[in-house]
């Protein structure tokens, strides 16, 4: 464990020598002055899911101890302006000690951490993003007795000068290499910077979309994350963003997370991976390696709630321009193995029992070993206009709400909506014709919402004034006739991409 620590990216893990849950502000004070720490920053996201940062000067060490103790007041109506009035604005925030991470851009030794939000009565501010993940966190292992854990894939898009040397072919950038991909070592820098911040990244990769357009090349690229709880994921896929946009800045290149760029290219999502697991045991696959009854009746949720859970996943008009058929992105609400075409993709999960690291190297015994662990489900609707934390907990009450549900029905749903080809297929017409549309639009998914809003809102994990603020934040686009007027208009498109280029 010790040398597992010592390898950590993550400056102060490996100072340290803790795994992150366990710090204390003591370890803190002593990473500072062992360190030579003149900062300390700040951050956390605010109702537009942005980071914003607040930055102190270490003047003395007891300073840093009363800044890490008693954190410090912010104006709590400019962070979340449709919550809190101007006559009643303060809140506090306060540092997570096990998010402390060393700032990889300043020159100024920074210590970071995010922040949690508490009222003058010191109670967690009921509408912070953060503060709702934790409450439905929460009531999944009260109600479940099993702790929901997430990993997320941020998809988004690279843009540069075009180079006439070596050009790639359109929309076939899936896993390229160099030449053919300009851009695969702005990504490894990114994923070395994001395992520095404390992000647990499986693996990075150059996705399908590629084009030229206005002579500059938009390579897409992906970077997946690992299983974590799942406050720790959404910490995760928050700092990353933050982490890929400060790098493109500081290499004079451009970065979009919008769902969707141009017509007939491959938008960007930001599938979320999840897995179930009891006892530290992934409950995910039963012991026949097959798909577990536990997680078809987690599905089932997902089933029932898809429609409203775009509500926290898919936030502006050109997330639905990404929803249509033929682009790898899901527009009915089905599930099914290894189907891109589904909402709900069941992964490879090396259940087969094939030793294949054996058959691929010979010179090895064969062994046994226990994959279980690996196997998840993914939800493929939601993109990064998505608030995180929103989003992570909308996830966790769909689980939540099939587990509640009687067994047989949850199984019997489940069954019902399953898909085994792609759905788009001529041969799945009839399966199609009886399978719900994901909504089209935001003022479609505000009206899910709100039939739906009693679920969310259970528990006391989603605030009815943090409903009812997603709805006014939905319905402000107006744009229930969003298909139709884009076919009338076919610069509306192009205008809204502009406007929402920078989105999340």
């Amino acid at each position: 464990m010790k040398k597992e620590l010592e390898l950590s990216p993550n400056q102060v893990v490996a100072y340290l020598e803790k795994d992150p849950k366990n710090f204390t502000r003591e370890d803190l004070l002593d990473f500072i002055i062992n360190n030579g720490i003149r900062m300390i920053d700040f951050m956390y996201p605010a109702e537009d899911g942005r980071v914003k940062t607040l930055n102190f000067t270490v003047n003395s060490l007891a300073y840093a101890e009363t800044i890490l103790t008693e954190g410090e007041r912010v104006d709590g109506s400019s962070l979340f302006p449709s919550f809190i009035e101007a006559g009643n604005s303060d809140l506090y925030v306060i540092p997570r000690y096990r998010t402390a991470f060393v700032d990889p851009f300043t020159e100024i030794p920074t210590l970071c951490f995010l922040c949690s939000f508490f009222t003058k009565s010191g109670e967690p501010f009921d509408c912070a993003p953060y503060a709702t993940l934790m409450r439905a966190e929460d009531a999944f292992y009260k109600e479940t007795g099993m702790t929901f854990e997430a990993m997320g894939e941020l998809e988004y898009y690279v843009i540069t000068d075009a180079d006439p040397l070596f050009p790639a072919t359109d929309q076939r950038g899936y896993h390229e290499s160099e030449p053919f991909a300009k851009l695969n070592d702005f990504r490894r820098a990114c994923m070395d910077h994001v395992a520095k911040t404390g992000g647990q990244i499986k693996y990075g990769h150059s996705e399908v979309g590629n084009f030229t357009l206005d002579g500059k090349i938009y390579e897409q690229n992906e970077i997946e994350f690992l299983p974590n709880p799942v406050d720790t994921a959404a910490d995760q896929l928050l700092l990353a963003k933050w982490v890929i946009r400060n790098l493109a800045w500081q290499w004079g290149l451009d970065v979009s997370f919008a769902p969707k760029i141009t017509v007939g290219k491959a938008g960007s999502g930001m599938h979320i991976h999840m897995r179930l697991m009891k006892d530290g045991t992934n409950v995910t696959l039963g012991t026949d390696n097959k798909l577990s009854d536990i997680a078809r009746r987690a599905i089932a949720g997902m089933m029932v709630l898809a429609p409203s859970i775009t509500a926290f996943g898919n936030k502006n008009p050109t997330s639905y321009f990404r929803l249509v058929p033929h682009q790898e992105a899901p527009t009915n609400v089905c599930w099914g193995d290894c189907n891109r075409s589904a909402l709900v993709r069941v992964p490879l999960g090396w259940s087969s029992g094939t030793d294949m690291c054996h058959a691929a190297n010979p010179q090895m015994a064969s062994t046994e070993h226990d994959t279980r662990g690996k196997q998840t489900f993914e939800m493929r609707s939601p993109d990064c206009s998505a608030d995180i934390y929103q989003l992570m907990a909308g996830l966790c009450v769909a689980a939540r709400y099939g587990l509640n549900m009687p067994e047989d029905e949850a199984l019997k749903l489940a069954a019902d909506k399953y898909v085994n080809m792609d759905i788009h297929r001529a041969e799945s017409a009839a399966k199609l014709a009886t399978l719900d549309c994901l909504p089209a639009c935001c003022a479609e998914s505000a009206d899910c919402l709100e039939k739906q809003r009693a679920i969310y809102e259970a528990a006391g994990v989603f605030q009815p004034r943090m409903i009812d603020g997603i709805l006014k934040g939905l319905r402000k686009y107006g744009d229930s006739d969003l298909h139709e007027a884009a076919r009338k208009d076919p610069d509306l498109m192009r205008r809204l991409v502009d406007e929402y280029f920078y989105c999340g």
